[in-house]
């Protein structure tokens, strides 16, 4: 009886879907395990050629898998982000070769719309960024003076495809389903993989099935890596992680009292670089599950993120 009566409140006790979690002191994560004042973070396994090294010995055939999706007015949007652009006719040149040229003008939020890279400006602690620096003194009206993205430069890397829906058995994810370090494991074991310092780890949820296609569902809500999951991965030390939804993370977070908290743990805790809105539907297809990975991102000075079309080579 005494078992029976335990049992019964266990059941009727609420159940906590979500580890705790709580923002870490700037004493445990400043200064970057990169160094004080280092402004690349994972970035700076670029310096290892053997991180290059290891993405060459992946390509055997020559292919190239295309991961991202084409800027477009058809594209899904936050808020007052945009992307218009105009074509004008310049002037056509004399001579009797008639040489006409044409260009564009551009209006847009270019670094957080369509298939993205976050840089380490992009998301703050309150004041502080990665490695402590303060938005207050290295924010202008004309850029950052401190983590712009103008510093990532070239990511050529092993990449690896964590097929986390495949797993799962369907084509995609529940709306807010959050991901888990089992998961990542047991993707990773089903596809004979292991992940290495230094890696582009991708993770496929399917929510890029409704990218350009139900936009409103697309933004609402996704599913992706929970706290825990993400904890795991910095463990691994990648050089990004990416997915084929807007934020990488799930959203919105099961903890009503946490916003977008996976985007402070790559970014702002452990320098970690986030790559959303993935094409990673012929991968998939494909089975496409480890490659050579290659992505730069545009050279803008002081910019918080750019706009990117990266590619896998096998």
């Amino acid at each position: 009886m005494k078992r029976t009566a335990i049992a019964i409140a266990l059941l009727a006790a609420p159940v906590v879907a979500f580890a705790q979690w709580n923002l870490p002191p700037e004493s445990q994560r400043c200064p970057s395990k990169w160094g004080a004042g280092d402004e690349r973070g994972s970035g700076n396994h670029m310096k290892n050629p053997e991180t290059v090294l290891r993405a060459v010995r992946l390509i055997k055939t020559g292919e190239v898998i295309e991961m991202a999706y084409v800027l477009g007015p058809g594209m899904p949007f936050f808020g007052t982000r945009i992307f218009n652009l105009h074509t004008k006719r310049t002037f056509m040149n004399t001579g009797r070769n008639t040489r006409g040229s044409n260009e564009e003008v551009v209006t847009s939020e270019i670094g957080q719309v369509g298939t993205q890279f976050d840089g380490f400006a992009h998301q703050t602690i309150g004041d502080s960024l990665y490695n402590c620096f303060k938005v207050s003194e290295v924010a202008t009206r004309s850029g950052f003076t401190k983590l712009g993205v103008e510093k990532v430069g070239m990511i050529f890397a092993r990449g690896v495809l964590i097929d986390v829906a495949g797993l799962k058995g369907v084509e995609m994810l529940g709306d807010t389903y959050e991901i888990t370090p089992d998961d990542l494991q047991q993707a990773l074991a089903k596809q004979k993989l292991k992940l290495q310092p230094g890696d582009a780890v991708i993770i496929h949820t399917g929510w890029g099935k409704l990218y350009g296609k139900d936009n409103a569902r697309f933004v609402k809500s996704t599913p992706g890596v929970g706290v825990a999951a993400a904890e795991w991965l910095v463990k691994q030390d990648p050089v990004l992680v990416g997915s084929d939804n807007w934020p990488v993370e799930v959203a919105p977070n099961p903890d009503k009292d946490l916003s977008l908290p996976v985007h402070q743990i790559f970014l702002a805790v452990n320098g970690v670089h986030i790559l959303e809105n993935l094409k990673l539907d012929e991968l998939v297809a494909k089975r496409v599950w480890e490659f050579a990975f290659t992505m730069q991102p545009l050279k803008i000075q002081g910019a918080s993120g750019s706009t990117v079309a990266p590619a896998a080579i096998r």
